[in-house]
């Protein structure tokens, strides 16, 4: 082959290669434009994608003190190049590995949208990019000018780099975090126990551990039988009447009205992305729910506390929100729950042995309410011993009995320590208010939980926009009623109600289910 072959056969491959480069960005693809900017295509963004669409709901739901939210164009030079220094300091505080959870929501909108339109006037947005700051409660009722007074609503006017906008943050938060800060301890733990509000933080935190214990069970298919599937479905059905969040009460119940269709004979579809006819399609507490931002429960090392403090505050949460006739429907549900779904293998066997040691029927709230506590210490004086000589345990947080002394002075009998005498009177009051009212103050404040009456009419308005029904499937209304002659028999009520006008709903339809959801607790 001759050297002009040579030379002409080089050029029409690297044409080639051109070509195929080319090839794998559509004209027009956003993936050109972050490819000028020199990110990776495979980093994931931490910043919160907003539109008009999601722009309440999500500054509402969020558990961050403070918001961000960057208005953009994406046709905008300076937007693109700006855009890895804002990422830089997102990763900081947004996402699962969020080195600083729960301090800043840091969020994006993208105003050269024609659905943005409204929103970017709405903050009189002047020009590309503009960063906004406040507080996510002020996003959610503010409009026009952005105010100077403090608390409202105010304009970054120094953050043309990644430096200069986490000084600004750091001036406003009156902290000292880095760029280069690294998840490797928790700094940020709560160790003043006797701090009575500290409770309010972890309504996030049974939301937190609600999704993740939904997200173990999709993740190793645990449902695999007639006996897991009603075990499942009661569990959803106590979240559905009684959990302390309304996004998840509102996502149990449309598991519910789902499930015949997911779970036929008890075998479930699990991958979220094969339609919206599978079970991982219907996140229990929602879409647009905060992940990765355990508050109370988090413990000073990344290995310890987290789901499983979650979880027993949920446990505690839904026991202090029941009614005589429920207790021991809620107890045989717990009791299956963590016998069935939960994989550490020693601690469900304990727990199950304690469940088994029950052999009088519970009659009343208040001891199934003092069961769940009493278990909890049992766990907690158990894993002591074995903290103890193992090292395993968070020097920050280590096991005790609760409520503390200093917390509860009135739930103790005598000054003992070694031989503690409970007032389980004013135990039982301590643990009503703390995880009943206590627990969602907060959540109160931010408009997501209210009233019990308010929770109702919300809620069955929420679901009504969502499902135009709430109804129980046959598979889980038989495994209902086997535990429970009441939620058994509204739910074969409403599946009833739901089979007569599945396909003729109109507007006198629509007004008749209001009125049975009216009914749900």
């Amino acid at each position: 082959m001759s050297l002009a072959h040579l030379v002409l056969f080089a050029g029409l491959l690297s044409l080639v290669i051109l070509a195929s480069s080319s090839s794998s960005s559509s004209p027009g693809s956003r993936s050109i434009l972050r490819d000028i900017s020199g990110e990776n295509a495979d980093q994931k963004d931490r910043a919160v994608e907003l539109n008009s669409s999601n722009f309440d709901s999500v500054l509402s739901d969020t558990p961050a003190k403070y918001a961000i939210v960057e208005f953009f164009a994406h046709w905008c030079p300076a937007c693109r190049n700006y855009k890895p220094h804002y990422e830089k300091v997102a990763r900081l505080f947004n996402g699962p590995d969020a080195i600083h959870p729960g301090i800043v929501l840091m969020t994006r909108v993208d105003c050269a949208m024609k659905t943005n339109t409204k929103l970017c006037d709405r903050f009189s947005v002047s020009h590309y990019p503009m960063l906004f700051w406040g507080s996510p409660s002020k996003f959610v009722s503010g409009s026009g000018e952005p105010k100077k007074e403090k608390s409202e609503i105010v304009v970054i006017d120094d953050a043309r780099t990644a430096e200069r906008l986490l000084k600004w943050i750091n001036k406003q938060t009156q902290s000292s975090y880095g760029l280069d800060d690294k998840k490797f301890e928790n700094e940020h733990v709560r160790t003043n126990i006797t701090d009575y509000k500290q409770i309010s933080q972890a309504v996030y935190d049974i939301e937190e551990a609600t999704a993740e214990a939904f997200d173990i069970i999709l993740s190793n298919k645990v449902i695999k039988s007639s006996e897991t599937s009603a075990s499942f479905i009661r569990f959803i059905q106590l979240l559905a009447a009684h959990h302390a969040s309304r996004r998840c009460r509102k996502g149990a119940a449309e598991i519910l009205v789902n499930y015949d269709d997911l779970c036929p004979s008890g075998k479930c579809s699990y991958d979220s992305s094969g339609g919206n006819d599978t079970l991982g399609s219907f996140p229990i507490c929602g879409k647009d729910l905060p992940r990765g931002y355990y508050m109370f429960c988090r413990g000073s090392r990344n290995d310890t506390r987290g789901f499983s403090c979650g979880l027993w505050v949920l446990f505690h949460s839904l026991s202090v929100r029941i009614e005589d006739g429920e207790s021991q429907f809620a107890f045989n549900t717990i009791c299956d729950f963590v016998n069935n779904f939960f994989m550490c293998d020693e601690c469900r066997l304990h727990f199950n042995d304690m469940c088994l040691s029950v052999k009088t029927p519970f009659k009343k709230a208040r001891d199934f309410v003092l069961w769940v506590w009493s278990t909890h210490n049992k766990v907690n004086e158990r894993l002591m011993k074995d903290e103890a000589s193992l090292g395993s345990g968070d020097p920050e947080f280590p096991k005790i009995i609760w409520p503390p002394r200093a917390l509860c002075p009135s739930c103790y009998l005598s000054s003992d320590e070694k031989s503690i005498e409970w007032d389980h009177d004013n135990v039982y009051k301590f643990l009503k208010s703390y995880y009943g009212p206590k627990l969602v103050s907060l959540y109160k404040e931010k408009s997501v939980v209210g009233s019990k009456e308010e929770t109702v009419s919300a809620t069955a308005e929420d679901l009504t926009v969502a499902t135009n029904a709430l109804v129980v499937p046959v598979g889980a209304a038989l495994a209902i009623a086997v535990a429970s002659c009441a939620f058994g028999a509204l739910a074969c009520y409403w599946r009833t109600q739901q089979k007569n006008r599945k396909y003729c709903r109109g507007e006198a339809g629509t007004e008749v289910l209001e009125a049975e959801l009216l009914m749900f607790p």
